[in-house]
């Protein structure tokens, strides 16, 4: 375990597959690496599919840097159901009619349409949404379900792309572009109980998570199989994911850098800059008054990827 984690750090996106807790794949992908600093940016709900971030080695320390600001998926609305944890995982707790608005001409397209724009959303009551210390599906476990603050989110957009009814109920799949923090199966619950019939997620994948796409994930199943060799095929840009501006070191600069020196800040360079020596990223700096200065030194680097 300890001579993996001495290996350059990289940031890579998994295929995360439904029944799954982010958490879970990240134990995988350590077992497999045989790694030990693994960690995820953007919880995906256990049922959930697609874009999971990864960090390994080093690259955790970059994960608080990685804004992956706006999120892209195509989910399954069922309207004429609500469910206790608004997704098809949870009881049925209440039933309405859907209504002939919604099955006849563009009815439906303008329902989904509406939801484009910024609201208040109260995130759903079995999340990992804290309120004082305690998280919400913790106390939903025991029975005490939070009372959860609303919080701003914004949905860039909302698009039909086929509808069907299935045992009276009416099944729309949706492609939708929101923002961090942004909760689909809250949408869907809002929706269905704005159109009195109530809703819930029938299934949902997450096909992008900021710039990272699905066609840029590798599964599990490819980790075990070629292990470190996927990870240095398919590593993302760490500078493009935590929005750093690049700077590659002369051999001055690099023994300043390794001992801790603040380097000549130059013009236009920030508000973070990565450092770059011997193909690798090897910190996130800062200017501060006319200089460079260390924010988080990445002594084993990071494997650059796309850069």
């Amino acid at each position: 375990m300890e001579s993996q984690d001495r290996r350059p750090g990289a940031l890579i996106a998994i295929n995360k597959p439904s029944g799954m807790t982010s958490h879970d794949v990240v134990a995988r992908v350590r077992r497999a690496l045989s790694m030990r600093r693994v960690g995820h940016a953007g919880t995906l709900d256990p049922q959930a599919t697609g874009v999971l971030v990864i960090g390994l080695g080093q690259a955790t320390r970059l994960l608080g840097f990685v804004t992956l600001s706006d999120k892209a998926y195509l989910a399954e609305f069922v309207f004429g159901e609500e469910t206790t944890t608004d997704d098809a995982e949870g009881e049925v707790i209440h039933v309405g009619e859907v209504p002939q608005s919604l099955l006849a001409g563009d009815g439906l397209a303008r329902a989904i349409s509406s939801l484009r724009g910024a609201t208040l959303q109260v995130p759903p009551s079995i999340s990992a949404v804290s309120k004082g210390g305690r998280r919400a599906y913790a106390a939903a476990r025991k029975g005490e379900a939070l009372e959860l603050d609303p919080r701003p989110v914004e949905v860039f957009d909302a698009t039909l792309l086929s509808s069907c009814e299935v045992d009276g109920r009416l099944v729309a799949t949706v492609a939708l572009r929101v923002s961090k923090g942004c909760y689909v199966r809250a949408l869907a619950r809002d929706l269905g109980r704005e159109l009195s019939c109530y809703a819930h997620v029938g299934s949902l994948e997450r096909s992008a998570s900021g710039p990272v796409r699905l066609k840029d994930c590798l599964s599990l199943e490819e980790i075990a199989e070629r292990g470190w060799d996927a990870v240095a095929a398919h590593a993302l840009d760490p500078l493009l994911l935590a929005g750093l501006s690049r700077r590659d070191l002369s051999g001055a600069e690099i023994v300043r850098a390794q001992h801790g020196q603040p380097l000549y800040a130059r013009s236009g360079e920030g508000p973070l800059v990565g450092i770059v020596w011997d193909g690798l990223l090897r910190g996130v700096w800062e200017p501060r008054s006319g200089e460079l200065r260390p924010k988080a030194n990445l002594i084993e680097g990071v494997l650059l990827g796309g850069a």
